[in-house]
């Protein structure tokens, strides 16, 4: 049961902008991200960090995972084909799981660099750290404002990616600055270890956030059993049954169902039905709904699916 070709049209404008909105911030966060990695490897060679040239190798896998993400997320605005029917919403989704993937392997990378280094540290030029440090914070402070208000799975890892930059360079600042003045080298890798577990914690969240949107789980926030019992409280409805409800993306919802009327509806009852069943669709924020009208003696055409 849809909504008014106003609605409709508001609606669409409103997942275009989001989309278009998404997008750029992610295509401005990759610009920003890759363009400083490159300083990085430079800056690591003059200063004869490890650190920072293992902070390089890191932000260049965050700069795969923010080229593809962009690329996810602009696939995912995209009107539906004959191929994929629902429209490109699910890209984000992998986008997202892309990034997630991305930011473990090299989360795990850092902390195979930094534990060696618990046991045999060695002492960096601070202050050329110190320097890099305050443009790593800046630059990856910004992509990550940018995408942090962002609604969207594919967004909200890339941010995470971010997040972990913008820690990892005030972890590089502190150090630098603590090593400029006493010479224990150690405490850069500890840092480091620390800051990537938890990180890691943040991985493990939106992990857990995808997977019952990969398995097409009801989403937490929408109780199925609670629509189905308003659906089959409304008149003329019998009974509900094969109701689904599953995510695109982590953002938008879809509700589908078979409704077994009592009696054959003439016309105006029908769309009365049809009103009641919209209403509710709206004020669940469910985002696409499919209904099916069984009539009595009628039988159902998915029961072997059941």
């Amino acid at each position: 049961m849809g909504r008014t070709p106003t609605e409709e049209s508001a609606h669409k404008h409103d997942a275009a902008h989001h989309h278009h909105h998404a997008s750029g911030n992610i295509k401005v966060a990759f610009f920003l991200n890759l363009g400083f990695t490159l300083v990085e490897i430079i800056g690591g060679i003059l200063t004869g960090s490890t650190a920072i040239l293992a902070d390089a190798v890191h932000d260049l896998g965050d700069s795969f995972a923010l080229a593809q993400a962009w690329y996810f997320e602009e696939k995912s605005g995209e009107k539906s084909s004959t191929r994929y029917s629902y429209g490109y919403k699910r890209f984000s989704l992998l986008g997202a799981l892309i990034s997630t993937v991305v930011l473990l392997t090299s989360s795990l990378i850092v902390l195979a660099h930094a534990i060696p280094r618990i046991l045999e540290p060695q002492k960096p030029d601070a202050g050329g750290m110190i320097f890099l440090a305050v443009v790593g914070v800046m630059v990856n402070g910004i992509a990550m404002a940018r995408l942090s208000k962002e609604s969207g799975l594919n967004a909200k890892v890339v941010a995470l990616h971010l997040l972990e930059d913008v820690l990892g360079w005030v972890a590089v600042l502190v150090v630098a600055v603590v090593l400029y003045f006493w010479d224990i080298p150690v405490l850069d890798p500890l840092l480091a270890v620390i800051i990537t577990l938890y990180i890691l914690s943040g991985v493990v969240k939106n992990l857990k956030a995808m997977l019952p949107v990969f398995l097409q789980a009801v989403p937490d926030e929408l109780d199925i059993s609670l629509i189905t019992r308003e659906i089959e409280a409304l008149d003329h409805i019998h009974a509900v049954h094969h109701a689904h409800i599953w995510s695109l993306d982590g953002v938008h919802t879809v509700f589908t169902a078979h409704l077994e009327v009592d009696t054959l509806l003439d016309a105006e009852t029908y769309m009365r039905l049809k009103e009641l069943i919209r209403a509710l669709v709206e004020r669940y924020g469910l985002y696409h709904s499919t209904v099916e009208i069984e009539y009595p003696g009628e039988a159902c055409r998915n029961v072997l699916s059941a």
